[in-house]
């Protein structure tokens, strides 16, 4: 068989054009076949069986399955003001819950749970996360969570490192989801239930209501940027322009709900960020996008550009151009948003993806090596900066700590997510110059860890289908423009200059059994 490198340059061959400054292709390759090489695909399908390997010690489930009855029992026992159910973890799954992560105080973490009522009246639960270390003002980050099975747990491996790394976090379960009530309250119940469920719903012909990811994001932000003497208070409803103030003002009376972010001190409001997965994406690319507060955004399976009219969900999706031949991904434009403007492009935006969507299904023809990345290039043409990362024999799960090996995904797509994450919030935030040497690094595409697991004993986590870019100035002023990462670019940084310790961990990083993973 012929080796997975030489293969993965025949399926990404293509000329270097257009690229900039220090962003010169260090090599090209043949033009790429019609077809799918059967045995390269094979094994690329079993990369999206490496994290479930990963979690298969009898050990470690009942570990999980402690953590999650535990959470289960929790949701139980709410107050009366509260209707979290039904919902997709009780009525879909069992969500399951990382053991691994609920010890964040015993290292050195703060986090204080919250609760606020959405426009619709819905109360939403979520988390706002930091180290007792650091300095007194950092930036903030707020996390959109996906739909159906986007509870706010499998998102923690991502708020305790940006707060490792000196950002406070917010993660929260949208309405619909988790903790957070199904239902809105009278005249609103309907409003933003079954958050992004196609074919239930009252937004967009059937195709899901994006309410909860649009509109509650945007709710969550406020409350993240509330303090005691600008408290949180819910704007009117969408459905009725009812305003749902007095639900919040007597939960807060009655020490239930939070009248402001208890972490306020700490936050410096000129560096906030978003980010979001799948439904939450789709609203982060967005809100980053049309609110003057967001100052760079994560998209994480992905980033899409708004338009308005936004198309429904079942729409979009059936109409993108990866779809055609099957169901591997996300349209260009952004579905499901209730927003009737259409905003500029300005902000930056980091964009991830893989080859795969929800479940692995094989490729019998090539695909277009640019269509997960459409949206990235629309804000290249914007001249603003962007990066779209897509992961070779991933799944729409690299994104989430999903801790049971159910759901298909590689064993270090969440690491390499989590890098790139920080990295962009570090040098659009922090604005600290460090950030292009993580940016620019050349470690995924060497990755010992990967190799050893990899089915082609593959070292190289960027996909061979997809292009891998990244379109940025730095910090000295020059433009970096690389439109293929996995065959790399000249001006890219070395593994032992790239500010990484070692081969880079999530976990390590949220436990602390690693150092911190800035230059010194």
């Amino acid at each position: 068989m012929v080796p997975a490198h030489h293969v993965s340059r025949r399926l990404t061959g293509w000329a270097a054009t257009g690229v900039l400054a220090l962003g010169a292709v260090a090599g090209t390759a043949p033009a790429r076949a019609a077809t799918v090489n059967p045995g390269y695909e094979i094994k690329n399908l079993l990369v999206s069986q490496e994290r479930e390997a990963q979690f298969g010690s009898l050990g470690f489930m009942n570990r999980v399955a402690k953590a999650t009855a535990a959470y289960q029992a929790a949701r139980q026992h709410v107050d009366p003001g509260r209707a979290p159910n039904p919902n997709p973890c009780t009525t879909v799954v069992i969500c399951a819950i990382d053991p691994r992560l609920n010890h964040w105080r015993r290292y050195g973490g703060i986090v204080k749970p919250v609760l606020y009522t959405a426009r619709s009246g819905a109360t939403l639960s979520g988390h706002v996360w930091a180290t007792k270390q650091g300095p007194a003002h950092r930036p903030a980050v707020l996390i959109i969570n996906g739909s159906i099975i986007g509870y706010e747990q499998i998102y923690w491996f991502a708020a305790q490192a940006l707060a490792r790394a000196g950002f406070v976090v917010m993660t929260f379960d949208a309405q619909g989801e988790g903790m957070s009530d199904q239902y809105g309250q009278a005249p609103d119940q309907q409003e933003g239930a079954f958050a992004g469920t196609p074919f239930i719903g009252q937004t967009h012909d059937l195709g899901g209501s994006g309410l909860p990811f649009y509109d509650g994001g945007e709710d969550s932000l406020n409350f993240l940027l509330s303090t005691p003497d600008d408290p949180y208070r819910p704007v009117p409803s969408r459905t009725s322009g009812t305003s749902h103030a007095a639900k919040q003002g007597q939960r807060v009376a009655a020490g239930l709900d939070a009248g402001f972010d208890p972490l306020w001190r700490m936050i410096n409001r000129q560096q906030i960020g978003i980010a979001g997965h799948s439904y939450g994406a789709e609203a982060a690319s967005w809100l980053a996008q049309s609110d003057p507060r967001v100052k760079a955004g994560v998209a994480w399976d992905d980033l899409c550009v708004p338009v308005a009219p936004s198309p429904a969900e079942t729409d979009a999706l059936a109409q993108a151009p990866i779809n055609r031949t099957g169901f591997f991904g996300m349209s260009r434009d952004c579905f499901g948003s209730p927003l009737s403007q259409t905003p500029s492009l300005h902000t930056p935006m980091l964009g991830l993806s893989s080859d795969y969507f929800l479940f692995p299904q094989p490729y019998t023809s090539l695909p277009d090596p640019d269509a997960k990345g459409l949206g990235s290039l629309a804000l290249s043409q914007a001249g603003v900066d962007t990066a779209q990362i897509v992961i070779r024999g991933g799944t729409h799960y690299e994104f989430n700590d999903y801790p049971n090996g159910l759901l298909p995904a590689s064993r270090r797509g969440i690491d390499l997510t989590t890098w790139y994450t920080l990295a962009w919030f570090d040098k659009y935030l922090r604005h600290d110059p460090r950030a292009d040497q993580m940016l620019l690094t050349s470690r995924w595409r060497s990755d010992s860890e990967t190799g050893k697991v990899d089915p082609s004993h593959d070292a190289n986590l960027y996909s061979t289908y997809y292009r891998s870019r990244i379109d940025i100035t730095l910090d000295s002023g020059q433009r970096f423009d690389c439109e293929n990462l996995r065959l790399g670019c000249a001006g890219q940084v070395p593994r032992r200059q790239d500010c990484g310790a070692g081969a880079f961990s999530y976990l390590a990083l949220d436990t602390r059994r690693v150092p911190a993973y800035r230059c010194s």
